[in-house]
C-alpha cells in the first residue's frame, strides 16, 4: 500500500496542499498547534471514514471554508485506486474512483492505516472503551462485514436501552418487545465476539513474537479477550447464544432498574499481561510502552497477512514518547516494508540515517513546506 500523491483543501486549518509522496518516509516537523496533526488525520479519514480525533465533521473545515475535499491516489501491488471524502454542512460523502460509495463498508479496506499516537499508549493503561476502540478500528479495516455487524450492535443497543428505561417510567409494561431484542441482541453479540476473538488470537501470536524481541527474550506477553459474561467454549456459536440468553433472563430485572444493557461486546476488556502480570494494574511505564508498540507492530504485520500488503503507518509525535532503544526497534521494524508519516516537534533524537533518507517538511500555520 503506497499513497502516491495527497490533496487537501479547507482541511482543518490546511487552505490548500498537494503532496507527491514517492519515497518509504515522510516525516513533518513543526511547533505544535500548527498542522501537522491535520496531515495525519486526514490520511486516517481517506482510511476508515471516520476521524480519530472528532465524532463531528464539521470540526474538520476549515473556519473559514463551507466544505473540505481530502483526495489521494493509492496504489496497491498493481491496482491504482483515487479515493476522496467531501466535508460539507450536507455532510460527508465517501468517492472511489469516481463513484459516491453508498455504505461505509463498501469503501473500508481501499487504504488500511496504522496509526500511533502519545494517547495510543493508553491501549495498556487506559479504559476498557480504549481497547475495545483499538480492537473495532483495526479489526474493521480488514472486515468490512464487521464494521456492518456493529453498527446493527450499537443501533440495536440504543433501541433496547431506550425500551429498557421507557419500561422502567411505566411508558411500556409488556416484555414482547424486549424478547424479540434479546434474540437480536445475541445473534449480533455472537458475531462481534466471534469475530473480536478470532482477530485476538492473530494478533497475539504477532504481539508475543515482537514483544520478546523487543524485551530481548527477558519477558512474555500474554493477551486475553475477556467478555462481559463467562463462555465457556469460544469456539461454539451456539453455545455463546445460550450462555448469553440465560444471562440475559437472569438479570433482566436489574436491566430495568437501570435502563442499560449490562452484559455484551459493549462492555468487553482486553487484558495484557508480562510472565502472568496484569500490566494494566502492575506494569511499569516502560512495560506498558513496549506492550503498545508490540500491539502496533503486530497489527501492521497482521493487516499484511490478511490482505496481502502493508498498510501505511502514521507517528504522530510517538517518536519523542519512546526512548532511543524502543524508537530503534519500531525504525527498523518497518525500514523498506511500510510507507510511513512522521510527524515531530524536531529532529532531535531522530537518528541521522533516518533523516537522510526522509523526506522532510516544514509546518507552520498550516502552510507546509518541503525541507531543500
Amino acid at each position: 500500500m503506497h499513497v502516491e500523491r495527497l490533496e487537501l483543501r479547507q482541511f482543518r486549518n490546511i487552505e490548500a496542499l498537494r503532496l507527491d509522496c514517492p519515497e518509504e518516509l515522510h516525516l513533518f516537523v513543526g511547533p505544535n498547534a500548527q498542522g501537522k496533526t491535520n496531515i495525519l488525520e486526514s490520511l486516517y479519514l481517506l482510511s476508515i471514514g471516520k476521524s480519530h480525533r472528532t465524532r463531528k465533521d464539521k470540526e474538520m473545515v476549515r473556519w473559514d471554508g463551507d466544505a473540505a475535499r481530502i483526495q489521494a491516489r493509492i496504489r496497491r501491488q498493481d491496482r491504482v485506486d483515487r479515493l476522496e471524502i467531501r466535508l460539507s454542512a450536507k455532510g460527508k460523502k465517501v468517492v472511489k474512483n469516481g463513484l459516491e460509495q453508498r455504505k461505509l463498508s463498501e469503501y473500508i479496506g481501499s487504504l488500511t492505516a496504522v496509526l500511533f499516537a502519545p494517547e495510543d499508549l493508553t491501549i495498556v493503561k487506559g479504559s476498557p472503551q480504549v481497547r475495545r476502540r483499538f480492537i473495532d478500528m483495526e479489526l474493521g479495516q480488514m472486515s468490512p462485514w464487521y464494521i456492518h455487524q456493529l453498527t446493527r450492535y450499537n443501533q440495536l443497543l440504543a433501541q433496547r436501552n431506550q425500551l429498557l428505561k421507557d419500561t422502567a417510567q411505566g411508558r411500556y409494561s409488556s416484555g414482547d418487545l424486549l424478547d424479540v431484542l434479546d434474540e437480536q441482541l445475541i445473534d449480533l453479540s455472537t458475531d462481534v465476539w466471534i469475530k473480536r476473538m478470532t482477530f485476538v488470537d492473530q494478533l497475539t501470536r504477532w504481539a508475543r513474537d515482537i514483544h520478546t524481541a523487543i524485551t530481548q527474550e527477558r519477558e512474555s506477553l500474554q493477551i486475553q479477550y475477556q467478555p462481559s459474561i463467562s463462555l465457556r467454549d469460544r469456539n461454539d456459536a451456539k453455545a455463546m447464544a445460550v450462555a448469553m440468553a440465560d444471562e440475559l433472563r437472569r438479570i433482566r430485572k436489574q436491566e430495568i432498574l437501570r435502563g442499560s444493557t449490562l452484559i455484551g461486546p459493549h462492555r468487553d476488556d482486553l487484558k495484557l499481561m508480562v510472565d502472568g502480570m496484569d500490566l494494566h494494574r502492575y506494569g511499569s511505564q516502560g512495560q506498558q510502552r513496549t506492550a503498545a508498540l508490540s500491539l502496533k507492530l503486530a497489527e501492521i504485520e497482521l493487516i499484511r497477512s490478511e490482505t496481502g500488503t502493508y498498510p501505511i503507518l502514521l507517528l504522530d509525535d510517538v517518536l519523542s514518547e519512546l526512548d532511543d532503544f524502543r524508537k530503534t526497534h519500531l525504525l527498523e521494524a518497518i525500514r523498506g516494508k511500510v510507507q510511513t508519516f512522521v510527524t515531530a516537534t524536531g529532529l532531535e533524537g531522530i537518528d541521522g540515517e533516518t533523516i537522510n533518507r526522509a523526506r522532510i517538511y516544514r509546518v507552520r500555520q498550516g502552510s507546509i513546506s518541503e525541507q531543500g
